[in-house]
């Protein structure tokens, strides 16, 4: 994260870094000599470094909760429509509120609300006789999100050239605009729900050996499912109304620490938050120095580094035949 920091448009040496961070941080050590430096630094890098960890934490662990939900390795939050729900939202604002608000909701609010509406549709559509059912809420998602998808589509057309650059560029993802006043709310949702689902691991563990073998020991399935549905609408909420969608984290990043440590949640959650951190932190190195000092959309990234790797996904494993 600090090497991230040090690295943009102007590059700073990694000792201000240090020593300007742990003065905002600490008080420690004096006051940074170039008020210039110090803004880059404190005010427009370390916030978009820290959003870019708590966001890529949040989608790497709500895809590695949602794939052993639905029984299903490809499944990620925009896979269930989750992310779909949410960018409708803000694309909404964004076209008929002029970017501000509308009926009193601002972007960020209207995607998380989305969020929470395409994750209630797909629970809803995903029961059958009262149970939720892995593969219904799979076909579920994919339906609620291209109904999501097509009602942005017909938005978009009504949106004025300037409205539609804001829309595609939020649309494929972005932490450019990080600001001090976003990151306490979105950094104590995704801290508190990891650890609440990191809570659940022994009982994720016994997903894995299927319904019938989980119930016989005593856990609630459906009734688990369905907290676990809730926890995962939120976190996408969260972090998509901060950073907007970005595709692939929770698809690539669980399917890594599996191949590294297995398939125990005990440790994987823990891990594919950190590891999903560090790698949207990267991502975002990437985006605003590859072309500097223009900046690329996270969401086209994340594609092109996590389409490869699926497919390599694909012909390694051979439990997907």
């Amino acid at each position: 994260m600090v090497v991230a920091i040090s690295i943009g448009a102007v590059d700073v040496p990694l000792g201000d870094v240090w020593g300007i961070v742990l003065h905002h941080v600490t008080g420690a050590g004096a006051p940074p000599g170039d008020p210039a430096l110090d803004q880059i630094v404190w005010t427009f890098r370390t916030p978009r470094v820290v959003l870019a960890a708590v966001v890529g934490a949040g989608l790497a662990v709500t895809g590695a909760v949602l794939q052993t939900v639905v029984s299903n390795p490809l499944a990620d939050p925009t896979v269930l429509g989750f992310s779909y729900g949410a960018t409708l939202g803000a694309v909404l604002v964004i076209t008929l509120g002029g970017g501000t608000a509308l009926a009193g909701l601002g972007v960020s609010a209207a995607a998380f609300l989305g969020a929470l509406v395409a994750g209630a549709l797909v629970f809803a559509l995903g029961q059958r006789r009262g149970r939720v059912a892995p593969t219904r809420l799979v076909l579920a998602g994919v339906a609620v999100g291209y109904v999501f998808l097509s009602a942005t589509s017909f938005v978009q057309l009504r949106a004025t050239p300037t409205e539609l650059r804001s829309v595609m560029f939020w649309m494929l993802g972005s932490v450019a605009g990080a600001q001090w006043d976003q990151l306490p709310t979105v950094t104590a949702v995704v801290g508190v729900t990891t650890a609440l689902l990191a809570l659940f691991g022994r009982r994720l563990n016994l997903l894995l050996a299927g319904d019938e073998s989980a119930t016989a020991l005593g856990v609630d399935v459906n009734r688990l499912r369905a907290v676990l549905l809730i926890l995962s609408a939120l976190l996408t909420g969260t972090v998509i109304a901060v950073a907007g969608g970005i595709g692939f984290v929770g698809l690539m990043i669980p399917h890594l620490v599996r191949l590294t440590i297995g398939a125990d949640h005990r440790r994987l959650l823990p891990l594919t938050a950190l590891l999903g951190a560090v790698y949207l932190v990267l991502v975002d190195l990437l985006s605003r120095t590859l072309t500097r000092p223009g900046e690329l959309p996270l969401g086209i990234l994340t594609a092109l580094l996590g389409a490869p790797f699926f497919l390599w996904l694909l012909r390694r494993d051979k439990g997907l035949d």
